[in-house]
């Protein structure tokens, strides 16, 4: 167990020829934890573990040419470990695969107590470094066992060659339970010839667009490369079916997938490389980094490595963007704050009472950004789909680019020119026009402080639903749509008492009737969004 910087750690070979080993020689007993190389999350290394021994269990001899050789590792780790437990394995010559498998007991806990939960990943010899290079996959806690070689590598892992030197295992364990922790770690090498090179197939940076026009996608999807149940190409399909232009693939903290979209782009779909990083403070989403690019997600609010991350997204020309903020699981909600995100996911998956607050918290920072003259944060809605039933494009982003191609698309979600819709059967238009000038979603339009601006929206698709006009005053509008859910909605203000207007479009109310918003000014009297759009900012000047 561990105590006072100690733990049980034991390792027995099995070799290929099965004969006998002596367990008290192959033992490797107790081991002292070393602190980890790693600026982040707190975290712990054990001693490494050794495939270069002899048959006297001496670190002499050489290794086989071919077959396969295992040493299992087992341990316990007590409630408050680290965040991550890395075990070094030193691998020898020679090696063309490594298969890792492990395990871990769920011993009963009272209710209301969380039970043992534990991810696992690897780096290479290139080393563990926050940020580094030494990254070869991750499966959190949906897999049970892995495998890489140079050709092939199991979902979520990177393909390449197994250089020898002191590759990690990564254990995370995110819960653990009263009693504590007991694992099992089983490392197979296999030795022989590498086989080819893996072959990357990344999707490009462009399709057919129709030059500057409004562009539907969904930025946050997950495949079977992490904790997803569908394949890529089901992705892609979905995508397609939900009427997209383009999507998003954001599998948890890898790029793996990055590899084999282009076989599933085309002319009609532009696939976007980008990765859901899951920290223990709440999840955020890199948008358009390069394909292959992985992000570092080993890091609390209190470790003071999100913004260097973000700078890192920002290089590549991506968006920081944070994910589900009210999402009640385990480390989801997030606590690293705004100043370093681009935009912010205020939608996500089916209408729930997590959207709610996202989307009233998003307008607070609107008015802080009103009152203290900073840049404002756009706003996004994503399906975060992941198997069926759940709805790829539920909803998702209609984008107001240059072209479609990830640049523009990623330029029109940072200017905040894009609104969130249920499906492609909803469509609307938003604006503000007074002074003989007129202004767009995510556009600032500026006016004398008196004079009259007209805000109007036409919409379609969203039967019986109800049209609401926010200010940072709160709810300033509201009238219903008929039956056929097309409709236009006008309402006339000033710059003087309206610093941004924003539209939502709400379906009606379980009984039926359009909700009200005007007596307390409460959201979660109305319906399930259908729409809603970044604001219209208005500017009063001099004259």
């Amino acid at each position: 167990m561990c105590l006072d910087g100690h733990c049980e750690h034991h390792a027995d070979v099995l070799p290929s020829d099965d004969s006998a080993v002596d367990d008290s020689r192959a033992g490797l007993g107790r081991r002292r934890l070393l602190t980890a190389g790693v600026a982040g999350a707190a975290a712990l290394t054990l001693a490494p573990v050794s495939f270069a021994q002899a048959a006297d269990g001496s670190s002499v001899g050489t290794p086989p040419s071919s077959g396969d050789v295992t040493r299992v590792i087992t341990g316990h780790l007590e409630t408050g470990v680290a965040d991550f437990v890395y075990v070094p394995v030193e691998i020898p010559r020679g090696v063309q695969k490594i298969a890792v498998s492990y395990s871990y007991d769920k011993p009963a806990v009272p209710s209301g107590t969380p039970g043992n939960s534990c991810d696992i990943g690897v780096f290479d010899e290139r080393g563990i470094a926050l940020g580094g290079r030494g990254f070869r996959g991750w499966s959190g806690g949906f897999r049970t066992s892995f495998e890489i070689s140079n050709s092939e590598a199991t979902p979520g892992y990177l393909p390449g060659p197994i250089n020898p030197g002191t590759w990690n295992i990564v254990l995370g364990p995110y819960q653990v339970a009263p009693q504590g922790m007991n694992y099992q770690v089983q490392v197979t090498l296999t030795y022989g010839e590498p086989g080819p090179a893996f072959v990357k197939n990344y999707p490009p940076q462009r399709a057919k667009g129709r030059g500057r026009d409004w562009y539907r996608g969904d930025c946050h999807l997950h495949t079977v490369y992490s904790d997803g149940k569908r394949q890529p190409v089901e992705v892609a399909t979905g995508a397609r079916a939900a009427g997209l232009d383009f999507m998003v693939s954001t599998d948890h903290n890898t790029p793996a997938s990055h590899a084999v979209w282009g076989q599933y782009a085309g002319p009609d779909l532009l696939i976007i490389t980008g990765e859901e990083v899951t920290t223990r403070n709440g999840h955020w989403l890199a948008l358009g980094i390069p394909a292959g690019e992985w992000i570092d997600w080993r890091y609390r609010s209190r470790d003071d490595a999100f913004a260097r991350f973000s700078r890192q997204v920002r290089r590549s020309g991506g968006l920081v963007v944070p994910a589900h903020m009210y999402c009640a699981y385990v480390a989801c909600q997030w606590k690293f704050g705004f100043d370093d995100a681009d935009a912010t996911e205020v939608w996500t998956g089916p209408w729930t009472y997590d959207d709610e607050h996202a989307v009233s918290t998003w307008d607070q920072k609107l008015g802080e950004a009103v009152r203290t003259g900073k840049r404002w944060l756009p706003a996004m809605g994503n399906s975060d789909a992941h198997s069926d039933p759940q709805v790829i494009g539920l909803p998702h982003n209609v984008v107001y680019a240059d072209d479609l191609a990830t640049d523009s698309i990623m330029d029109g979600i940072r200017a905040g020119r894009n609104w969130i819709a249920e499906s492609s059967a909803v469509k609307l238009t938003f604006t503000a026009s007074g002074n003989g000038k007129q202004a767009g979603i995510g556009e600032k339009l500026s006016v004398p402080a008196d004079v009259p601006v007209d805000i109007r929206l036409d919409v379609e698709g969203v039967p019986n639903g109800t049209v609401r006009f926010i200010t940072d005053e709160g709810q300033m509008h509201q009238q219903s749509l008929s039956a056929s859910g097309t409709g236009t909605v006008t309402w006339r203000t000033t710059a003087s008492l309206a610093a941004y207007v924003r539209a939502e479009v709400r379906h009606p109310m379980p009984d039926g009737t359009p909700g009200q918003g005007n007596t307390m000014g409460d959201a979660l009297l109305f319906g399930p969004m259908a729409a809603l759009t970044n604001p219209v900012f208005l500017e009063k000047t001099g004259h």
